[in-house]
């Protein structure tokens, strides 16, 4: 849908904030100080990937960089370029804008240029401007289809004028400041950086031995072996497996490749700790009295154990107790592992739930620590990668995670790694979180900034500026002294005869 609203109004009407401007200030017509191009509808049976002349689209406004090509002659005088500096701006969507610097290239079809008359307007100040106006636009655009700016719209934007040499001081003020706040952005995000590395290095510590080894020197005398261990939880299966068919013993880890583990580790496969198998996507359980209230259960997706942060606790729907009974609930305390797009991801389930095909689960034994397998699955994501084929959508198989090798610590230990990892993990989530609030204040610090720019209020006005009111009569006087365009249509009335 289009923007219906008079500009000029709907501004009025929210003249605050980046939308306000100075008592002494004027408003001028964004056309009247700029000069609109727009884009080209270029053939997409020339689009190219990897040669041609680059094609600025509109889905590139956000990353400043074409990633398409025009294969294809470009000798038409309707296909224009943009340079670096040129604004551009996305006529669907968001209505997003930016100070161009991706290099010269073609302006494909709902994208747009601007460059400012800077005799009268900078160039940098209507780009600071406009995504606050973009932005009032866009919010009174319905949104039933995909939102459609016109030029028109843009070019009657009634921008703040303040006389030019103000102008001048206020992109000189904003870049000072922004620079700071660049160079506190540019830290916090290094910091970022350093703890998600941080974490990583945790991770391979906790499945190696090495964030435990002092405590395993020092408690070694009082641990069973892992091997231990593992023999006695396939010996209680074994017993238990009486009466349920005939008992298949889960396959031993190859170790012939495998590096040395500490003492008292031992290596296994997933089915040696649990029970593992996949969802299924399709089928609803019945007759389950662990069914939720009105006959129904959670299903979660796949991405909701891509993003679960390790623990899953949120479901994406409910289903009704309808259907064939060829699915399971998976009880709290499953791990989840994703064999599809995004694979190895990995969370426990902190509710009872079902889940599609595309995720594996894993019920331990009792003695095993959940939160260590899961870990370890985790730092196994790189190794898992070898064994996708590839393919656009990278996939693993169940018999893949059944012959993964796990470097098993004694039960001890396992709730050792879990609880030092928990201390570790909640230093860095507190870290995280610091940086995370820091540049959200940085952010809402540019729009104050920005506020306080065209609100006059971030320079002093100067008495012997030209008055924007004189600017604005000096703007007017060159307008109206161009000759006016006529439309095609009157010229044919007027003449009876078409122009081409």
């Amino acid at each position: 849908m289009s923007f219906g609203e008079d500009i000029k109004e709907l501004v009025e009407r929210h003249s605050r904030g980046r939308l306000g401007i100075h008592p002494t200030w004027s408003r001028v017509r964004a056309g009247d100080v700029a000069e609109l191009t727009n884009g080209f509808a270029y053939k997409s049976a020339h689009f190219d990937a990897e040669s041609g002349t680059p094609l600025l689209r509109i889905r590139d406004i956000l990353t400043g960089k074409p990633w398409t090509f025009y294969n294809a002659p470009v000798d038409d005088p309707k296909m224009k370029f943009v340079e670096n500096g040129d604004i551009v701006i996305g006529m669907d969507g968001d209505f997003n804008s930016r100070i161009w610097d991706g290099g010269k290239a073609l302006v494909n079809q709902r994208v747009c240029t601007l460059k400012a008359h800077e005799r009268f307007y900078s160039q940098k100040l209507l780009a600071y401007a406009l995504p606050g106006y973009l932005s009032l636009i866009n919010d009174h655009t319905s949104s039933v289809t995909v939102k459609h700016l016109s030029s028109r719209t843009v070019q009657d934007i009634p921008l703040p004028l303040p006389p030019l040499n103000e102008q001048h001081r206020i992109v000189e003020k904003i870049e000072t400041l922004f620079a700071h706040i660049d160079k506190g952005e540019e830290a916090l995000r290094e910091v970022q950086k350093l703890l998600k590395r941080y974490r990583q290095s945790i991770l391979k510590a906790a499945v190696t031995g090495e964030l435990t080894r002092d405590w395993r020197e020092a408690n070694q005398h009082k641990l069973e072996p892992a091997s231990d261990l593992l023999a006695r939880i396939l010996e209680t299966r074994r017993e238990n497996w009486q009466g349920r068919g005939k008992y298949k013993e889960p396959v031993a880890a190859d170790t012939s490749k495998l590096p040395d583990l500490p003492g008292g580790w031992a290596w296994a496969t997933l089915p040696m700790l649990g029970e593992l198998g996949r969802g299924k996507s399709k089928h609803r359980p019945r007759n389950d009295p662990r069914l939720y209230e009105n006959g129904t259960y959670p299903f979660l997706q796949t991405g909701r154990v891509r993003n679960s942060s390790g623990r899953i606790s949120e479901y994406d729907k409910l289903y009704s107790e309808l259907g064939l009974s060829q699915s399971r609930l998976w009880p709290a305390g499953t791990i989840c592992i994703t064999i599809a797009a995004n694979i190895a991801e990995s969370g426990i389930l902190d509710i009872d739930a079902c889940f599609p095909d595309s995720v594996v689960g894993l019920i331990p034994d009792a003695e095993i620590c959940a939160e260590y397998i899961e870990t370890f699955v985790r730092t196994a994501k790189r190794d898992l990668d070898r064994y996708a084929p590839a393919t656009a959508q990278k996939n693993i198989n169940l018999e893949i995670l059944n012959n993964l090798a796990v470097p098993l610590p004694p039960a001890e230990e396992q709730k050792e790694i879990r609880d030092d990892l928990d201390a570790v993990f909640a230093t860095i989530d507190s870290l995280e979180k610091t940086c995370a609030v820091e540049l959200s204040r940085a952010s809402a610090l540019r729009q104050s900034i920005l506020k306080s720019a065209f609100t006059g209020e971030l320079v002093p006005q100067n008495p012997n500026d030209e008055p924007a009111s004189e600017l604005l009569s000096r703007i007017r006087a060159e307008r109206d002294s161009k000759p006016k365009k006529r439309s095609k249509k009157k010229a044919v009335k007027k003449t009876g005869i078409k122009t081409r």
